[in-house]
């Protein structure tokens, strides 16, 4: 198989200057620093986003289909492509309009905003599932639940061994309850699947005002957005916008459980010496997820609750 060159200023240049023209060098710069940028700055109005292997090129093919699909659907912004192309052999790129505003880690979302994040998970929802699959956008089985929380038994012991986890913590997730917390047939809808700070975009007041990163989309589980917004807003706000997005109690408390056992598996990984994010940012994260929710304090499920589903 050729190898896949490699992107550089030079070339992100030479690709903007064809595609924006203009007499003076446009500014560029890479998002993420690393030997192989894929995503660059280009001035203050454009990002660059360069595919750099077959995975990423079909990925990409498929997300700037699936954004024209779900943006009537939503009230916040979703990235627009001022061109597309190939930049190399196969290897496809999109220059987006960039969307005003900070990342989740910039500002905080205020109550309007998650009025916004409900409006979002609402409109992620009425997404057309058939439509969605035609796109291409796979189905992903639920996790188990029960096996994230064993999982996250042995991550608290780890942790609690390094002082960095209070293994006495009134929370706690049982067998019985996560066999409760089972996802019910017939609830696979669109899914964002990568809800993060860096991926939604909040205004100075709070509001959110955009949604980018739609190549991890999936047809599944929706309480994995719940657990997404959870850990980069915190439990309680990500609940509140579920519940006002029409979710009843236990996609709500099933999200807010995967986040929990994500976060405490994924820092003890870290602190291990796994490669992942920083353990600061997991820390913010982990921090997030656990906060206390009354939800989980009144809720006793019974069955079919006949809130599970809007």
């Amino acid at each position: 198989m050729t190898q896949a060159p490699t992107p550089t200023a030079d070339t992100v240049r030479r690709l903007v200057s064809s595609l924006l023209g203009g007499s003076t060098e446009p500014d560029v710069r890479p998002v993420v620093g690393g030997a192989d940028p894929a995503t660059w700055w280009v001035g203050p109005r454009h990002v660059l986003r360069l595919a750099t292997d077959r995975d990423a090129a079909a990925r990409q093919r498929r997300e700037l289909r699936l954004r024209e699909l779900v943006r009537p659907y939503l009230p916040v912004a979703v990235p627009a492509s001022v061109a597309h192309g190939e930049w190399a052999p196969g290897l496809p790129y999109t220059l987006d309009a960039k969307v005003a505003g900070g990342s989740g880690e910039d500002h905080d979302v205020s109550a309007l905003g998650e009025a916004d994040l409900a409006a979002l998970l609402t409109g992620v929802r009425e997404v057309p599932v058939q439509q969605a699959e035609a796109l291409g956008v796979p189905r992903a089985a639920p996790r188990s639940l029960e096996t994230l929380r064993r999982a996250a038994e042995r991550a608290v012991r780890r942790l609690a061994g390094a002082d960095e986890f209070d293994p006495s913590r009134p929370e706690r997730l049982t067998s019985q309850a996560s066999a409760q917390l089972g996802v019910q047939q017939g609830t696979a809808v669109l899914v964002h699947h990568a809800l993060a700070n860096d991926h939604l975009v909040v205004g100075a007041d709070g509001r959110v005002r955009g949604v980018l990163g739609w190549a991890d989309a999936v047809l599944g589980d929706p309480a994995e957005d719940i657990a997404g917004l959870a850990r980069c807003v915190g439990s309680p706000a990500a609940v509140r916008a579920a519940t006002l997005a029409g979710y009843g109690a236990r996609p709500c408390l099933r999200g807010l459980w995967l986040a929990r056992c994500d976060t405490v598996v994924q820092l003890a990984d870290v602190l291990a010496g796994r490669p992942g994010p920083s353990p600061a940012l997991l820390r913010t994260l982990l921090r997030r997820a656990w906060e206390p929710i009354l939800l989980e304090r009144v809720t006793e499920l019974r069955g079919n609750d006949p809130d599970d589903t809007p």
